[in-house]
């Protein structure tokens, strides 16, 4: 095989053979790069039905895309019919080989288990099962890099476990009692092979061992490994019971989930690093001679308790944290789409921590943008300009509910705490709370007795309704016409599985103010019905944020209330220091009094809560617009397209901006952007460049958008402050002032308020 092609594969060297396979170094032609092929045995591809089922299974393997897992680049077969896999080559060492030196390190093997076991979190999560984890599976690159090697490979191998002869196909070693009995597995069976490999790290040999297969599979089966706090004297006892559980026999007992094994290795790393395990909490066995010292031995111990308690009291107290974001939490569920589930315990985690006045929480716009984004986390804590991350994973399995969470330190990775909590669904609030008091705990953050009486209370929900509320912010949050009309429609199914759900309520408040604010809905319509939703959950629970935000901004844009208003977003923001909503809406507000210095830097706090919302940056550009700083806005705007260059918005607010500035082709350009980019033709984007028009002479062009706002206006609703921008172009004031005032009598909302600082 040395020097023949193979398809567009040069072979180069034999790295390898065993009963799976051969496999070689290879350079593949097309792309220029080195390869790892593997050639099945005849055996598995002489039955067409079995290649069929091996390809797809190895199809479905190649979709993991984990910094743990192997690529699997291509399957392929030969003219011959010989079917192979072409795989990401690496550099390294086989870990079977790292163990025939001796037994690793404790934090090395620690790492090791945590990268095996967050690469099968990965593939656990897509339905995959490896079932052939052993330390000659498993490579550590050169920069210490872990790669789970035969994904794929091994699911279809383990369906046999030996062949007629007697001779192992599968690796008995590691095999879990229910794949030696020949029963179906599912993912616990990855667990406790994991468990055998950890066992493998930390004492140097295999926990069942026997020259005969028989004899083997009756060990796994029937007896208990020796503890390995008995074969090397600095296990810690937590790590003995962490190999324990995952290599429980009976699978029930196991861990249910590598995300626990994770969570819990994790803690145990942080442990032996911040040096609290150790002696304090590893023992060997004493042998029977050294029982004849046994009162020595004690005073010995007792020195040793002595002094690490004074070690301990020594060490410096975790710092204390002022910031930090809730990434978003894993759906660990097989089900895609129990996602809204995941994003929605993010947010609700977000809103009970952002209760904390001295603590700064990162909205959840924000902390969203790193869903499914793998950066390094001292990069998003610099991104975020936080001092702390809270990682984690949720999952809902009938009517249980698990959350997984980790603190970590923002600057140095260092896993500080991490916890697993599981409730009804029923109590799931009373979780959320429990979490977010814990976190609490751990950052050293003050609370006072009113927060603290805050995150206590809880009530139980209408698991149906709860569903409901959860879809429909996950609907709320796209901030489009069709997700909010499809949340308006959840918000309602909530409310009438559980009609006394503050939260749907404050929900549905929310979803209407937006659509009478975005003119998706009439606004003489729209927020009425927002107003009475939220004193409705107001009156439930007078504590929820987004019940008073939204009742203030009705207030603001449709009641005309100033001071009613003003109150309203202030106990907003009293009870929700971190609602960035809260914030610019307050910063709209401010607007209307020109009070520009106040709602800049109202709107600036918004920012440093949701750094990466581009809507609340385009917010910043078009707060200097009507402050008439129109040199500051361009420049805020142009930071903006550095984010994001299709924000109709953006375009819209720098039109205003060179509008203001006399520089009407440059407002003319950017506000054609701004109608191009927005799927919403009638409105603010297509009346401001009928406006532009006007004021730079272009009449036709104005007059031709009058008419498009009229034929738009047949079969739709346009505002009627719409045309009156237009007609303030064209200079007939008299045809703008008698829209003006439809507006009043029939719609209002935001821009009959902002009459004072616009248009420039």
């Amino acid at each position: 095989m040395i020097s023949q092609t193979i398809s567009h594969y040069k072979i180069l060297e034999k790295l390898g053979e065993g009963g799976m396979g051969v496999v070689y170094k290879a350079q593949d032609t097309k792309l220029d790069r080195i390869v790892a092929l593997k050639f099945l045995p005849p055996n598995l591809a002489s039955d067409e039905n079995d290649k069929k089922r091996f390809v797809h299974e190895a199809k479905a393997a190649s979709a993991l895309d984990h910094p743990n897992i192997c690529n699997i680049h291509e399957i392929d077969e030969t003219l011959d019919g010989q079917v192979f896999i072409a795989m990401a080559f690496y550099e390294g060492t086989p870990l079977n080989k790292k163990i025939e030196q001796g037994p690793l390190k404790l934090e090395e093997a620690v790492d090791i288990g945590i990268q095996i076991a967050e690469g099968l979190q990965a593939a656990h999560r897509k339905d995959i099962i490896h079932r052939d984890i052993k330390s000659s599976n498993v490579m550590a690159t050169a920069s210490g890099q872990i790669k789970i090697l035969d994904f794929g490979l091994a699911k279809r191998a383990g369906a046999t476990l030996l062949t007629k002869s007697g001779a192992t196909v599968g690796t008995v070693p590691y095999m879990s009692p229910e794949q030696a009995r020949g029963e179906k597995v599912d993912h616990r069976t990855d667990i406790w092979s994991l468990g055998i490999v950890l066992y493998e790290m930390i004492t140097g040999r295999l926990p069942f061992r026997s020259d005969y297969n028989e004899a083997l599979v009756y060990s796994i089966l029937n007896e208990d490994p020796p503890p390995p706090t008995s074969l090397r004297s600095d296990v810690p006892m937590e790590l003995e019971r962490i190999v324990k559980k995952a290599m429980q026999k009976e699978h029930a007992s196991r861990y249910q989930h590598v995300d626990e094994m994770v969570t819990d290795l994790r803690a145990l790393k942080q442990a032996i690093m911040s040096g609290r395990e150790g002696a304090a909490v590893s023992r060997a066995r004493p042998s029977l001679k050294k029982r004849t010292y046994t009162y020595l031995s004690l005073g010995v111990i007792a020195l040793v308790m002595i002094a690490v308690a004074l070690l301990t009291n020594l060490q410096p107290t975790r710092e204390k944290f002022e910031s930090l974001a809730v990434l978003p939490l894993e759906n660990m569920g097989r089900d895609p789409d129990q996602e809204y589930f995941a994003d929605g315990m993010t947010e609700a985690l977000i809103t009970e921590l952002s209760k904390i006045s001295a603590l700064r929480v990162i909205s959840r716009t924000s902390a969203m943008q790193y869903k499914g984004v793998k950066k390094p986390l001292p990069q998003i804590a610099r991104e975020l300009n936080v001092d702390a991350l809270i990682e984690g994973s949720v999952l809902r399995e009938g009517d249980q509910v698990r959350i997984t969470v980790q603190l970590i330190h923002g600057s140095t990775d260092k896993h500080l705490w991490a916890e697993s909590y599981q409730r009804e669904l029923r109590g799931i609030l009373a979780l959320q709370s429990e979490v977010a008091r814990a976190i609490a705990g751990q950052i050293k953050v003050a609370v006072t007795p009113e927060e603290k009486t805050r995150l206590a209370s809880s009530r139980a929900v209408n698991p149906e309704a709860h569903e409901a509320y959860l879809k429909g912010r996950f609907y709320w949050n796209k901030r489009t016409k069709e997700g909010l009309k499809k949340a308006l429609e959840l918000f309602q199914r909530a409310i009438e599985a559980d009609p006394g759900d503050p939260l749907a309520y404050a929900g549905l408040a929310d979803a209407y103010a937006y659509s009478a604010n975005q003119a998706y809905l009439r606004p003489n319509e729209a927020f009425p019905k927002a107003k009475a939703a939220a004193l409705k959950a107001l009156e439930i629970d007078d504590h929820i944020a987004e019940g008073h935000t939204s009742l203030g901004f009705v207030k603001f844009a449709y009641d005309m209330d100033w001071s009613g208003a003003e109150r309203e977003f202030q106990r907003a923001i009293q009870l929700n220091p971190s609602y960035s909503t809260a914030h610019a809406w307050y910063s709209i507000f401010m607007l209307t009094f020109l009070r520009f210095d106040e709602s800049i830097a109202e709107l600036h706090r918004a920012q440093q809560l949701d750094p990466l919302s581009v809507q609340i940056a385009v917010g910043v550009g078009s707060n200097y617009n009507h402050a008439r700083q129109y040199d500051r806005a361009i420049l805020a705007l142009q930071r903006v397209a550095e984010l994001d260059p299709n924000v109709g918005t953006m375009y819209h607010e720098l039109g205003f901006a060179y509008l203001g500035k006399g520089m009407y082709p440059e407002a003319i350009r950017n506000l054609q952007k701004a109608v191009a980019a927005t799927s919403r033709l009638s409105g603010d984007p297509l009346a401001m460049l009928g406006y532009a028009y006007g004021l730079a002479g272009q009449k036709d062009q104005a007059r031709k958008i009058l008419e498009q706002l009229k034929q738009q206006a047949i079969t739709g609703y346009v505002q009627p402050t719409a045309f009156a921008l237009v007609c303030v172009g064209l200079g007939d004031k008299d045809q703008a002032i008698a829209w003006l005032e439809k507006a009043y009598a029939e719609e209002r909302g935001i821009y009959l308020t902002h009459l004072k600082v616009e248009p420039p």
